[in-house]
């Protein structure tokens, strides 16, 4: 099989980034797999901004490897479990599996695949749901206490086209998706974040929205 391994600290910690790729290449000897590249960050992983991180998605769309091997969960991503989510099921459409160093149980390519899949599936839905509780409590006490919400904006049609582009791949830019849907970067940004807190569907409705699917 062959793996690529990503490695990531929020610091410049050389130490602690050798020590993620000393077990991570020790993994791939152990287990009979070649390393295809190994892809390191030094930035935070709240954002899927990170350069090797997308290198990671377009060499992954290449097919030039059959798993992605990290160090733990967190260490690929930060951005909260529905995002996460998101971008392992991207992995899996590219045909590239995922590995979890000190967590066996994220495994793609074992036999529990699709449990591990429904499992991290639901966390992400109840993480969203969370969300939402929490915006609509904002917005009921915003109203008793008289505040005027919502602003002019984006037709729903509109919203729902940055959403779709941002859907079809996760790993572009908020440029790239700005620029293929015609509108700035700040608008496709502000957009694309209340998406992924949960407060967009994708219709491009706004949560409480009377139109929004159950």
């Amino acid at each position: 099989m062959v793996v690529a391994i990503y490695a990531r600290v929020s610091t410049k910690d050389k130490q602690e980034i050798e020590n993620q790729l000393l077990q991570l290449r020790q993994y791939c000897e152990k287990n009979g797999c070649t390393i295809y590249r190994e892809y390191i960050d030094h930035m935070s992983g709240g954002s899927s901004e990170r350069p090797e991180f997308k290198q990671l998605f377009v060499d992954a769309h290449q097919k030039r490897f059959d798993a992605v091997l990290f160090w733990a969960l967190d260490r690929f991503s930060r951005e909260g479990a529905r995002e996460t989510i998101n971008h392992l099921a991207v992995l899996e459409s590219y045909g590239a599996g995922f590995i979890s160093f000190t967590e066996p149980y994220l495994n793609s390519i074992g036999i529990f695949k699709d449990a591990i899949i429904g499992i991290l599936a639901t966390l992400a839905k109840q993480e969203k749901v969370r969300i939402q509780e929490r915006v609509i409590a904002g917005l009921d006490l915003a109203r008793s206490k008289g505040k005027k919400l919502g602003r002019r904006g984006l037709a729903p049609i509109q919203i729902k086209s940055i959403i779709a582009i941002y859907d079809e791949d996760v790993s572009r830019s908020i440029r790239t998706v700005a620029k293929i849907a015609k509108t700035s970067p700040a608008t496709a940004a502000r957009i694309i974040n209340d998406y992924k807190n949960g407060l967009l569907d994708k219709d491009g409705f706004r949560y409480p929205a009377p139109l929004l699917k159950a």
